[in-house]
């Protein structure tokens, strides 16, 4: 590893062992900015909306990597840091089962208020529309995610790595928000 690439991980781990908080929020807030951008060109957007980045920093940062940070603390605590597969597969149904799904909707109806700037109305008929089937397929995708990160990932990386695996699950929500929006009107 180059030498500036090392000096730059180690930062980031002394930034993430003395500020675990901060250093997640502000993980998520750029994972979330890169998911967003890829998704603006897989999409076809010419020119980066930069306020819709800037949106999607603010998400990442004010609620995804804070709500991370704490879910992961407390099931740490909730299962008293047993990493035996049945303490696993109960860690997975609790996250998948309460997490997963608020997170779905909020990031939905974030997207639809704030980013697309909808009426209540509208997003609340998108969401009856689309959200039962973003939350199936986060069901066919994010608990093996989980499972590797509880069985595998040291508790104060799950955030980081979940995040990392975020970008892709980003870009699909983005991806199907966007489609949502296309049939607005």
């Amino acid at each position: 590893m180059g030498s500036v690439a090392k000096k730059g991980l180690q930062q980031y781990m002394l930034q993430l062992q003395h500020h675990p908080l901060r250093t997640k929020a502000i993980t998520a807030g750029v994972l979330s900015a890169l998911s967003d951008i890829v998704s603006q060109k897989l999409s076809g957007i010419q020119k980066l909306q930069i306020k819709r980045i800037l949106l999607k920093v603010l998400f990442g940062f004010g609620y995804l990597g804070p709500f991370g940070h704490f879910l992961h603390i407390l099931l740490d605590k909730l299962f008293k840091g047993k990493k035996d597969t049945a303490t696993v597969a109960k860690k997975v149904a609790v996250e998948q089962l309460t997490a997963s799904p608020w997170n779905n909707l909020v990031f939905m109806v974030y997207y639809g208020m704030v980013i697309d700037g909808r009426p209540w109305s509208q997003v609340k008929t998108k969401l009856k529309k689309e959200y039962p089937a973003v939350q199936f397929t986060s069901w066919t995708f994010w608990p093996v995610v989980g499972w590797v990160n509880h069985l595998y990932v040291p508790l104060q990386f799950r955030v980081i790595f979940h995040s990392l695996i975020a970008v892709g699950w980003g870009i699909f929500l983005n991806l199907r928000a966007k489609s949502m929006a296309l049939t607005k009107g």
